[in-house]
């Protein structure tokens, strides 16, 4: 545990085995990343593609033509290509709401189907795009998609995994996301050379394989025992519980789930339930994390990866081989987290994350303001490379800390009434704050030139000063005893815990 405000960590840990079930259930689910991440890494790709351009977005193709036309930061300022790629994230914030009902009272295996149907319809629409109105529409259903799956793939996993290596379980929906931005720029660099000008329906074409997967996964995966509990499927959900614990006696963590689903059954409206005190440190932590997260600057390296190296001075082809290689990094940092988050803790990551991204945005912003001006370029190759090495640092370093934890905390540290609704609201800010960057990350990189790396530099800054003083350590805390076990024992939340200002708004829900 870093720093002197973390709480303890003693939790009791139920029995359990790390079932084949267990392993194979969370990898199926978990592909929902890989297509979160899919849609993440192929927009970027594409948005560079000449054709693409030309079909779709021919003001900006002109600018591509004539050298000088606009100075090297503002080639790409058009809105209505950021809505191409922004569109996604406003459709996935109104989802979310719906897929919350859903989830909570059809469970969290529905929801994940239904998300990988929105995928497969979204999916189509895009390959097949004859005009703008076609495109946008298919990525709207992309977010329907990303806003199911987002709101039931980090719960089932919590649900699923043992409390031991719940962190590491969870974090495997990270690892598909940035498996699948990966992926996304290899099939871009690959598309980018195909002749006839139909690479790009080629890159959108693709996302069908993680569409099918996640489907597939969906419609073979067992629901949860909390979720099954919470629904009144006793029976079953004990028996489900024996199954992924690999043993007979389940009886502690089955009473104690039993138990968490009747106080979860007794609040009739969960998202007022929200901003009960008891629940306020979980609001507020989950808000921050989520808006932190995109105020890295994450996604204006993962949304406009080719597009901001074309910007830097490198060449189509260049871009995109950088593209896969900062894609390449960031794989490894989810494997790195997956290793230390149940050994080093979430916060010691996050704070290590926060103060290294703080790092590279500086370096950064010094050599673009001393090398790239409006309308020249003094990057030479070693320069160049030594920003590819510094956007490396700073995208494994996300990987490994603010890319998975916040979904992660956010997914453990709710009591079970309030856990759907929590999950809602993470995706919710997570998705607007997302919508906000890929909106207007291409304008404020025209505007602010290199003073946008600075800009990203600050808020790094002010997350890592709020992980040290306000959240907590969950590692190794089983998920129904956080509000004991971690909240209550907080140097600053604990007075949050008092729960008898909470009775009369209790007795205004009967």
């Amino acid at each position: 545990m870093a720093g002197g405000f973390g709480g303890p960590t003693d939790g009791e840990e139920f029995e359990a085995k790390i079932t084949p079930i267990v392993v194979i259930s969370c990898i199926l689910a978990a592909s929902g990343g890989l297509m979160f991440g899919y849609d993440i890494g192929i927009s970027g790709g594409v948005t560079s593609m000449p054709e693409f351009l030309r079909e779709f977005f021919p003001v900006v193709y002109k600018r591509q033509q004539i050298p000088g036309l606009e100075s090297n930061y503002c080639k790409y300022d058009n809105q209505g290509l950021q809505l191409f790629t922004s569109s996604l994230y406003i459709a996935a914030l109104i989802a979310t709401f719906f897929a919350s009902y859903t989830t909570r009272v059809f469970g969290r295996k529905m929801s994940m189907l239904i998300a990988g149907i929105f995928f497969i319809v979204g999916t189509i629409l895009n390959a097949a795009a004859q005009n703008l109105i076609m495109l946008i529409v298919g990525r709207l259903a992309l977010g329907c998609g990303v806003g199911f799956a987002n709101q039931a793939v980090p719960l089932f996993l919590s649900e699923v995994a043992p409390t031991r290596i719940r962190g590491a379980l969870n974090l495997l929906f990270q690892l598909m996301c940035t498996i699948g931005i990966l992926v996304a720029n290899l099939i871009n660099y690959g598309t980018a050379k195909i002749e006839g000008g139909y690479g790009w329906r080629i890159s959108l074409g693709l996302a069908g394989i993680p569409s099918l997967l996640l489907t597939f996964g969906a419609l073979i995966v067992t629901d949860t025992p909390n979720s099954l509990i919470q629904r009144g499927k006793l029976e079953e959900g004990k028996k489900v519980l024996k199954r992924i614990r690999g043993i007979d006696n389940v009886d502690p963590e089955f009473l104690e789930i039993l138990e968490a689903s009747r106080a979860a059954k007794e609040v009739q409206h969960p998202f007022r339930n929200l901003f009960k005190r008891r629940n306020r440190p979980q609001l507020i932590i989950t808000v921050f994390l989520q808006f932190f997260q995109q105020f890295t600057g994450i996604n204006s390296v993962n949304f406009y990866a080719p597009v901001l190296f074309q910007t830097l001075g490198f060449k189509h082809d260049a871009s995109l081989y950088s593209s896969v290689i900062t894609g390449g990094i960031m794989v490894l940092g989810a494997i790195v987290s997956i290793f230390l988050v149940d050994r080093a803790g979430r916060r010691m990551l996050l704070l290590e994350g926060g103060i290294q991204m703080f790092i590279s945005h500086v370096v950064i912003a010094v050599i673009l303001g001393w090398k790239l001006k409006d309308q020249s370029n003094d990057l030479d190759k070693g320069m160049g490379i030594l920003v590819v090495v510094i956007i490396c640092s700073f995208v494994g370093s996300f990987g490994w800390s603010w890319g998975p934890l916040c979904w992660l905390v956010a997914s453990e540290i709710f009591p079970l009434e309030a856990r759907s609704a929590g999950q809602s609201v993470t995706v919710c800010i997570n998705m607007l704050f997302t919508f906000v960057i890929a909106q207007a990350f291409l304008s404020m990189l025209c505007h602010f030139r290199f003073g946008i790396f600075l800009f990203f530099a600050a808020w790094c800054l002010i997350m890592t000063v709020f992980v040290y003083f306000l959240l907590p350590e969950t590692k190794g805390v089983p998920i129904e005893e956080m509000s004991d076990v971690v909240w209550r024992q907080h140097w600053f939340w604990k007075r949050y815990m008092d729960d008898s200002e909470d009775e009369p708004k209790e007795k205004g829900y009967a």
